[in-house]
C-alpha cells in the first residue's frame, strides 16, 4: 500500500478533479481503485473514528474501548456497504435511465474515486468532531467531482450530465449515511 500515491490521488481529485479523471481513466485495471484507494481510505477513516472516540471519552476502562471499537466499525461498515451499494445503484442508474451498457468494474472505479469527499471528510471529524458543521456543508463538493467524472470516466452524453450527477451524488452521500445509521440503531438494539 503506497499511501504517499494515495494522498496524492486524492488531493488531485480535490484540487483538480478534471487532471485526475483523466489520469483515472488510463488505469488499465479498473480493480485497481480497491487496493490502491477504497480500503487504504476506509482503514484511515475508521482509524481516525477510533482515536477521535478514544480521546473524547477518555482511556478509562473497557466502556470507552468499547465505544471506540463500534464507533470505528460503524464507520468501515457504512463505507464499505455504502460505496458497493452506492457502485451497483449508480450502475442501474446508467442501464436504465441513460441506455448504457451493464459495467459493474467501471462504476465501481468511479464511484471508489468520487467517495474522495467522504473519505476525507471522514477522517478530519473522525478527530476533530467540532468540525461536523462544515463537514456537512463541504460534503456538498462531491457533485463537483461527479460532474467532472460523469464526462470523463463515465461518457455521459451533455445533455444527461447534470441529471446523472446529481443522481449520482446524492446516491453517494446517502447510501454510507444510511448504512450508518441503520448500525447504530442495531447496535443500540443489540446491546
Amino acid at each position: 500500500m503506497n499511501y504517499k500515491e494515495l494522498f496524492y490521488i486524492a488531493m488531485q481529485l480535490i484540487s483538480s478533479p478534471a487532471r485526475a479523471w483523466e489520469e483515472i481513466r488510463l488505469e488499465e485495471d479498473r480493480r485497481k481503485v480497491f487496493t490502491a484507494f477504497v480500503y487504504p481510505m476506509i482503514g484511515l477513516c475508521g482509524l481516525s473514528v477510533f482515536i477521535g472516540s478514544l480521546v473524547a471519552k477518555g482511556w478509562g476502562g473497557p466502556q470507552s474501548f468499547q465505544y471506540a471499537m463500534t464507533q470505528c466499525c460503524a464507520v468501515a461498515v457504512s463505507l464499505f456497504g455504502g460505496y458497493f451499494l452506492a457502485a451497483y445503484l449508480i450502475n442501474g442508474l446508467r442501464v436504465r435511465m441513460f441506455a448504457m451498457g451493464n459495467d459493474i468494474p467501471l462504476v465501481q472505479q468511479f464511484a471508489g474515486y468520487a467517495l474522495v469527499v467522504p473519505f476525507l471528510l471522514k477522517i478530519i471529524i473522525g478527530i476533530l468532531p467540532d468540525f461536523s458543521i462544515i463537514a456537512l456543508l463541504l460534503q456538498f463538493y462531491i457533485v463537483y467531482v461527479v460532474w467532472e467524472g460523469s464526462a470523463i470516466l463515465m461518457k455521459i452524453a451533455e445533455k444527461d450530465r447534470l441529471r446523472f450527477t446529481i443522481l449520482s451524488s446524492i446516491l453517494l452521500i446517502a447510501c454510507p449515511a444510511v448504512i450508518e445509521f441503520v448500525f447504530n440503531k442495531l447496535t443500540v438494539v443489540l446491546n
